[in-house]
């Protein structure tokens, strides 16, 4: 729903799906793919999200065709061993899930790439810096359909959380490795 021509589309995110696909390949038993899922209609949702899915009713799912709601191609073919963890708001960690499971694996650091990097990413690394993780954001591997914001949102993590992020390219991350 965000690299198709829909309202929510992210013009640039095509630009970022080749290095996203080579961390994904390099580590894809690793891999872990957030994906966000609306509601069928917005009285689904609580509070201001039943607002929001109003404004943008043409993008609940009882509007949207199916496929458009599932991983992009390239991204499809890691799964399994990769694995999917949906979301119905813009960070992962709401329900638990992907935390319990990160614990029960004894995962101390993430690898985030993605969309929207001051919305979803933004909320994602947030998330995880509260619950202990150390992050590490791929700077090529991560968009938004806001340039400025996206500069903001690096911004933010390499300024404000220095201790807990890094902020680096895909190139540098894999010859770390």
């Amino acid at each position: 729903m965000f690299f198709e021509q829909t309202p929510w589309h992210v013009p640039w995110m095509a630009r970022t799906l080749d290095q996203v696909v080579e961390v994904a390949g390099r580590f894809p038993e690793r891999t872990l793919f957030t994906r966000f899922i609306p509601p069928a209609r917005a009285d689904a949702m609580p509070g201001k999200w039943q607002d929001y899915y109003e404004k943008w009713e043409m993008m609940t799912a009882s509007r949207l065709p199916h496929e458009l709601m599932l991983l992009i191609d390239p991204l499809q073919r890691f799964v399994p061993p990769a694995r999917i963890f949906d979301k119905l708001t813009y960070s992962p960690w709401t329900d638990g899930r992907l935390h319990r499971n990160l614990v029960q694996e004894g995962i101390d650091t993430l690898v985030i790439s993605g969309g929207e990097t001051d919305v979803c990413v933004l909320a994602g690394a947030l998330g995880a810096i509260e619950l202990g993780y150390g992050i590490i954001v791929l700077k090529d591997a991560v968009c938004s359909g806001d340039d400025d914001a996206h500069e903001a949102a690096l911004t933010l993590l390499e300024r404000r959380f220095s201790v807990q992020s890094e902020i680096m390219t895909v190139e540098e991350f894999l010859s770390a490795r």
